[in-house]
C-alpha cells in the first residue's frame, strides 16, 4: 500500500475507534426481560473455574422463564482471565449484536474488564441496547458501556452471586416489571433486642436527588483520567468492596477525592465493604468510620453506608444512569424513574 494511504488508513481507523470523553451522552433503556426471552452468558474477566458455578446460573435463568446461550468462549482460559482479550470482548460484541438474546449476565468478576474497553463495538452497542449485569470487575463495563453510549447498564447479580429472595425480588422489579424501586434493607431483628445485622449508618443527614453512579470502588478508582467513566457532576454517587485493608479504601477513596469527585456529587452510598477489618499486626489502623469522617463527612452532603451494594449474600439491583432520590437517615433509595422499557 502507497504510505500516504496507509497512513490515512490508519488515522480513519484510529478516529473511529478512539472514545470519547464528553458529558453523559442521552440516555437509553434497554427492553425489559420478560419469561421466554434469550439471556447470554459471558465470562468478561475471571475464567469459568467451576461448571458447576455455570450450572447453577443456567438453572437460576431456567427458574426465572428464560433460555441461555452461552458464549462462544465461555470455557477459554489464559492465566487468571477467561481467554484473550479479543476473545472476550468478541463474546460481548456478538450478543450486543445477536437479535435472538435480550439481555447479557456476567458469570463473575476477578480481573480483566478494563482490558475490553478499547475493544468494544459502542456503535452496535448503541443501536442495539440490552440488559447487562454483573458487579465487582464488571463495574469496568457497566460504567464504560454507559460512558460511551448512554445506555443503562446493572450492578446486580450475577453466576457466583446467590439467587436469593431478597436477590431475585430487585432482580424483577428492577429488569422484569419495571418498577421505579425503592430500596431498602431489610429489617430482621430475630431473637436480638435490636437489629444487629444489615444496619445502615448516616454519615450526612438530609436527602438528595441525581443519577445513580458508580460500582466497585477498586475498579473505578483505577478507571479515573480515561474516557470510560461518566460526568459525576450532580450525581449519586455508590460503591462498594470486598477484602480491601482500610489503608487501600483510604488510599482509593483519596484517589476520588482528589480528582474532585466529591465536590461534584450530590451524595455518598456505601454499601458493604466484605472482609475489610484491619489484619492482624494492624496497630493503630483507621476503620472504615474514620475514613468516611475523615473523606466524606467534611463536604456536608447526604451520605450514608450499609447500603445492600457489594460482595454479600443479598444484594439490590442498581441501575447505572436513572435517576433516583437518596435519604441518607433512613439509608433507602427510591428510583424515580424505571430502568427499562
Amino acid at each position: 500500500m502507497h504510505r500516504r494511504n496507509f497512513l490515512h488508513t490508519l488515522a480513519a481507523t484510529a478516529a473511529v475507534s478512539t472514545p470519547t470523553f464528553s458529558k453523559n451522552k442521552p440516555t437509553i433503556k434497554p427492553l425489559r426481560l420478560k419469561p421466554g426471552d434469550t439471556v447470554g452468558l459471558v465470562c468478561p474477566a475471571a475464567p469459568a473455574y467451576s461448571k458447576q458455578t455455570v450450572q447453577v446460573l443456567i438453572e437460576s435463568m431456567q427458574a426465572l422463564g428464560f433460555k441461555v446461550k452461552l458464549g462462544k468462549r465461555m470455557w477459554e482460559r489464559y492465566g487468571y482471565l477467561g481467554g484473550k482479550d479479543a476473545d472476550r470482548a468478541a463474546d460481548l460484541n456478538d450478543f450486543f449484536a445477536d437479535s435472538s438474546v435480550q439481555g447479557i449476565v456476567c458469570v463473575h468478576g476477578g480481573w480483566g474488564c478494563a482490558r475490553l474497553l478499547p475493544l468494544l463495538d459502542y456503535d452496535t452497542i448503541r443501536k442495539n441496547p440490552k440488559v447487562i449485569i454483573g458487579y465487582s470487575d464488571i463495574t469496568a463495563l457497566l460504567l464504560g458501556i454507559y460512558s460511551q453510549t448512554g445506555l443503562i447498564t446493572f450492578h446486580g447479580p450475577e453466576g457466583a452471586a446467590s439467587w436469593n429472595e431478597f436477590t431475585v425480588g430487585y432482580f424483577r422489579k428492577v429488569l422484569m416489571d419495571a418498577e421505579a424501586v425503592f430500596c431498602e434493607n431489610p429489617k430482621i431483628v430475630g431473637d436480638n433486642l435490636t437489629q444487629v445485622a444489615d444496619r445502615i449508618s448516616t454519615i450526612g443527614s438530609g436527602k438528595a436527588w441525581g443519577k445513580l453512579l458508580g460500582g466497585n470502588l477498586t475498579v473505578l478508582s483505577h478507571l479515573l483520567g480515561s474516557p470510560y467513566v461518566p460526568d459525576w457532576k450532580g450525581s449519586l454517587f455508590f460503591c462498594e468492596d470486598v477484602d480491601e485493608a482500610p489503608y487501600r479504601m483510604d488510599r482509593m477513596i483519596t484517589q476520588v477525592k482528589l480528582c474532585g469527585i466529591l465536590d461534584e456529587i450530590n451524595g455518598f452510598i456505601f454499601g458493604k465493604c466484605t472482609e475489610c477489618e484491619p489484619g492482624n499486626g494492624s496497630y493503630g489502623s483507621l476503620t472504615l468510620e474514620d475514613l468516611w469522617n475523615d473523606h466524606i463527612r467534611p463536604f456536608n452532603k447526604p451520605a450514608y453506608s450499609g447500603a445492600m451494594i457489594g460482595h454479600i449474600r443479598q444484594k439490590f439491583t442498581i441501575p447505572v444512569g436513572i435517576e433516583a432520590e437518596m435519604d441518607a437517615d433512613t439509608g433507602t433509595i427510591r428510583f424515580l424513574e424505571s430502568a427499562v422499557l
